[in-house]
């Protein structure tokens, strides 16, 4: 499980699982109340910064993403705008919802 946090690190998510890591972070906050977020994909050659703002670019949850600040981690880090929202039940089908059946966690836990 992810802690919902006003910061995601995907440092620690195996490449594979980012997408679904990231898509239901975005609903678990956005339902939690948080207005922004910070999503930490790294510097690197910008592959998971560009995984990244494609599901920004398509998730409901989201108002708009901007790269971060110098002081939040510049091009490794990408602010989010998050709507409040409620997932209806095929956006839970999708993702594969709250349950714990095919959940991503951090390597090594």
């Amino acid at each position: 499980m992810i802690p919902i946090e006003d910061a995601l690190d995907l440092h620690a998510f195996h490449p594979r699982d980012i997408p679904v890591v990231v898509e239901e972070y975005l609903w678990e906050a956005a339902e939690r109340g948080l207005r922004e977020v910070r999503i930490i994909h790294g510097k690197g050659i910008g592959v998971q910064r560009r995984v990244v703002a494609g599901i920004l670019d398509r998730h409901p949850a989201v108002r708009s993403h901007r790269v971060a600040s110098g002081d939040r981690g510049h091009w490794g880090a990408t602010i989010v705008n998050l709507r409040r929202i409620k997932r209806t039940a095929s956006d839970r089908q999708e993702t594969g919802g709250s349950s714990n059946q095919g959940e991503a966690s951090p390597e090594g836990s």
